[in-house]
């Protein structure tokens, strides 16, 4: 795992929300809030890995969102979480008709959280962007994957014309954008939670 500087605190964020849902989970392990902040903290984690283990960490934040969803159906943020882990999983899919299936999924999870929040701006953002995702996924795959994108888009040939090596890095630089945009909504989501005080039971 390679850090540039300035994500050593992004990751120092949600690894350490990570441990305090785990340990949360522990001693409570019906809390969907819990669940989704933990799902949605390994799902930023994945960001971090190479692409076999970003697989494996996405997976178990599924698993964490769909735990939590299972506790509460209607928990519009966590429906929200689990779309991006549907799209996470197929960017990381090289497969175009199992990548379909992540796809579709994410658009209906985008769908039930704006269904359960109408008028939710990044929910609705989220849909939108959803349907142009595909799309993306086959022009990253096209040149050589997630992994290559995002180590500078190396799948170019030496001898490629600049052109060609002027879409591969507007490919790389939109995958980066969909990253970071995930990034900053989960962090914003984070901050948020932190900064509203229980309600009193």
């Amino acid at each position: 795992m390679d850090l540039q500087e300035n994500d050593a605190d992004r990751y120092f964020f949600f690894e350490m929300a990570r441990k305090s849902a785990e340990i949360t989970y522990a001693e409570n392990p019906l809390d969907p809030d819990n669940l989704t902040k933990w799902g949605g903290a390994l799902l930023e984690l994945s960001q971090f890995q190479n692409v076999s283990e970003s697989k494996k960490m996405v997976d178990d934040a599924i698993s964490k969102l769909v735990e939590a969803l299972n506790l509460n159906p209607r928990k519009h943020d966590t429906l929200w979480c689990l779309g991006n882990a549907h799209t996470s999983q197929a960017f990381l899919t090289p497969e175009q008709d199992k990548a379909k299936i992540c796809f579709d999924k994410a658009a209906d999870y985008f769908q039930l959280a704006l269904d359960e929040d109408p008028g939710n701006e990044l929910y609705q953002k989220s849909l939108d962007v959803a349907a142009k995702a595909p799309e993306l996924h086959v022009e990253i795959h096209k040149h050589g994957g997630l992994g290559q994108q995002m180590a500078g888009g190396s799948a170019t040939s030496s001898n490629a014309k600049g052109s060609k090596k002027k879409k591969n890095n507007d490919t790389a630089y939109d995958v980066v954008g969909w990253v970071v945009f995930v990034g900053l909504v989960f962090a914003w989501v984070a901050a948020s939670k932190a900064a509203v005080p229980p309600t009193p039971r």
